[in-house]
């Protein structure tokens, strides 16, 4: 598959961490996510995707098309069926980066809980009531 490079006017107008930033917000939302996810598997049909993301089918078209938009997915015509796969196969690679980090930031959230309940509780007079704590 051949990629299409960026018009020269919006790579050379546009600064490259705006184009980033652009880039991470087409996937910053969760069911986006989930699509790349199921597409890192192979090309799916949209009754395929909806059958394990279990949304409505115009949000799930909605989210589609800023994929889609966003150059991340390509979508093929296969007999009566629109069947999605990815535009980048390192967008695989991508998703499996983000994971091993987001494990890596939960563990030290982990640790840092732990912590936090093994350290001394503080004077009566500085505790702050809250409804989980009465």
């Amino acid at each position: 598959m051949e990629r299409i490079s960026p018009a020269p006017s919006l790579a050379s107008a546009t600064p490259l961490y705006e184009l980033k930033a652009e880039f991470f917000k087409s996937m910053g939302h969760p069911i986006r996510i989930r699509v790349l996810e199921l597409l890192s598997g192979g090309p799916l049909s949209v009754g395929d995707l909806n059958a394990q993301i279990k949304v409505n089918a115009p949000h799930l078209s909605q989210q589609l098309n800023v994929l889609k938009r966003a150059g991340l997915i390509t979508s093929e015509r296969n007999d009566k069926y629109i069947v999605y796969s990815l535009a980048f196969p390192e967008l695989i690679e991508l998703l499996a980066v983000a994971r091993r980090i987001l494990i890596d930031v939960l563990a030290q959230r982990s640790d840092l809980l732990v912590d936090l309940q093994a350290s001394p509780p503080l004077p009566d007079h500085l505790n702050v009531k809250t409804p989980h704590n009465g």
